[in-house]
C-alpha cells in the first residue's frame, strides 16, 4: 500500500508542478521542456531522489505512451497537402542534416585520433534528434507558419534517415572489429521496415473507421485504441514505436475523410503525459556524467552541432527554401534524447568494448543537448517569426 501511496502522491505533485513550471516559463521566456527537465533532475537520483521503486518502474511505460502520441501527431503533419507544399524542402533538409552530421562527426573524430570504432558509432548516433522536445515547444509557443511546418516535417523523418545511417555505421564498426555479420545489418533494417509495416497495417483500417464514428468521446477512444495497438505491435515485433506511430499517423492523415479529428483528440490529452515524460527524463539524467565527458565528448557535441547547422543550411539552399528556414532550422534541431540513448544501448550490446565508451559519452552529451537544445529551438522559432501566430 505504501508504494502505491508514494506513486500517486509523486505523480500528482509532478503534474501540478508542471502547471507551475508552465507559468514560470511564460514569465521567464525559458522553454517548458528545459524547466521540466531541471525539475526532474532536482527530484531525481542526482538530486533529492524522491522516486520510489514503483515510480521508477513506470518510467518505460510513460515514455512509450508519450513517444507513441508524439509519433502519431508528427505523422499527421505528413499530409499530401503539406508534402506538396514543403516536401522537397523537408526531404532535402532532413537528408542532408542527418548525412552531413554523420560525416562531420566521423571525420572530425578520426582527425583527432579517436578509435575508428568509437568514431563510427558516435557518427551514427549524432544523427538522432528529439521529436518530443520539438513538438512540445511548438505547442507551448502556439507556433504557426512555414518554418514550423517544415521543422515538424524534418523531425518527423529525420530519425528514419538517422536509423539507416546508424545501421550502416554500426555494421562498419563491426566489420572493423571482425565481428559484423549479415544478421546485424538485417536487424537494423527490420527496425525501420517493421515499423513501416506496423504503421500501414494499422493505419489503413483506422483511416477507414475515422469519419464513420461520431466526433466526441468515441473519437478519443478510437484514437487511443489504435495508438495503444500500434505500441503493442511495435514492442512485440521489436521495432521503433515512434516510427511505427508516425507511419500510422501519416497513413490516417492521407486516407481518412475526417483525418483531423483523431489528432485533435490526442492533442487534448497529451499534456499530462508530456509533463511526466520530461520530468522523468530529467530524473534519468546524471549530472555527474558531465564531468566524465572529456575531450571526446566535447568534440562530439561540437561536431554534431556544426553538422546539424551546416547540413540543414545546405538542404535549405538546395531546395530553395526561404531565408528563415536556411538560417534557423539547424539550430532548432539541437535537442537529442531517447532515440540517441537507444542507439547507444544497442551499440553497447553489439560491441561491448567501444560500445560502453560510446554509451557514457552519449549519456553525458544528452544532458547538454536536452537542457540547452530546447532553448535554441525556441530562439530559432522566435527568430523565424512563427511564435504566437
Amino acid at each position: 500500500m505504501g508504494s502505491f501511496t508514494g506513486f500517486f502522491i509523486l505523480t500528482g505533485a509532478i503534474l501540478l508542478s508542471g502547471l507551475a513550471l508552465d507559468y514560470l516559463g511564460k514569465k521567464t521566456g525559458l522553454p517548458r521542456v528545459t524547466l521540466l527537465l531541471l525539475f526532474g533532475l532536482l527530484i531525481g537520483p542526482s538530486g533529492f531522489n524522491f522516486f520510489t521503486e514503483m515510480s521508477k518502474a513506470s518510467f518505460p511505460l510513460i515514455t512509450d505512451v508519450a513517444l507513441l502520441m508524439i509519433g502519431f501527431l508528427l505523422g499527421g503533419q505528413l499530409t499530401r497537402r503539406n508534402l506538396r507544399k514543403h516536401g522537397r524542402v523537408v526531404l532535402a533538409i532532413s537528408l542532408l542534416a542527418a548525412s552531413l552530421t554523420a560525416i562531420m562527426v566521423l571525420t572530425g573524430l578520426l582527425l583527432l585520433g579517436i578509435n575508428p570504432q568509437i568514431a563510427l558509432l558516435l557518427a551514427g548516433i549524432a544523427t538522432a534528434t528529439a521529436p518530443a522536445a520539438t513538438v512540445d515547444i511548438v505547442h507551448e509557443m502556439k507556433a504557426r507558419g512555414a518554418f514550423t511546418q517544415i521543422l515538424l516535417g524534418v523531425v518527423a523523418i529525420d530519425d528514419a534517415w538517422g536509423l539507416i545511417i546508424f545501421v550502416v555505421m554500426l555494421t562498419g564498426a563491426g566489420f572493423y572489429a571482425g565481428e559484423a555479420n549479415v544478421a546485424l545489418f538485417l536487424a537494423g533494417i527490420w527496425d525501420l521496415a517493421g515499423a513501416i509495416l506496423v504503421g500501414i497495417g494499422l493505419g489503413v483500417p483506422a483511416a477507414f473507421l475515422t469519419g464513420r464514428i461520431q466526433p466526441g468521446e468515441p473519437m478519443l477512444v478510437e484514437a487511443l485504441g489504435v495508438i495503444f495497438l500500434c505500441g503493442g505491435a511495435a514492442l512485440a515485433l521489436d521495432v521503433s514505436i515512434i516510427l511505427a506511430a508516425m507511419i500510422m499517423g501519416a497513413t490516417i492523415a492521407n486516407l481518412a475523410v475526417h483525418h483531423i479529428r483523431p489528432f485533435h483528440a490526442i492533442e487534448h490529452i497529451e499534456s499530462p503525459f508530456m509533463i511526466l515524460f520530461f520530468v522523468l527524463a530529467g530524473a534519468s539524467l546524471h549530472i555527474d556524467l558531465l564531468l566524465q565527458l572529456g575531450s571526446v565528448g566535447v568534440a562530439y557535441i561540437v561536431f554534431r552541432a556544426l553538422g546539424k547547422i551546416s547540413g540543414a543550411w545546405c538542404g535549405a539552399v538546395i531546395s530553395h527554401a526561404p531565408g528563415p528556414v536556411r538560417r534557423w532550422t539547424g539550430m532548432a534541431l539541437m535537442p537529442q534524447a531517447g532515440i540517441a540513448l537507444g542507439m547507444a544501448l544497442l551499440a553497447e550490446q553489439r560491441l561491448p568494448g567501444p560500445g560502453s565508451v560510446v554509451l557514457s559519452i552519449v549519456i553525458g552529451a544528452v544532458v547538454i543537448f536536452e537542457l540547452f537544445g530546447p532553448l535554441l529551438t525556441r530562439i530559432a522559432i522566435n527568430r523565424a517569426g512563427d511564435a504566437n501566430h
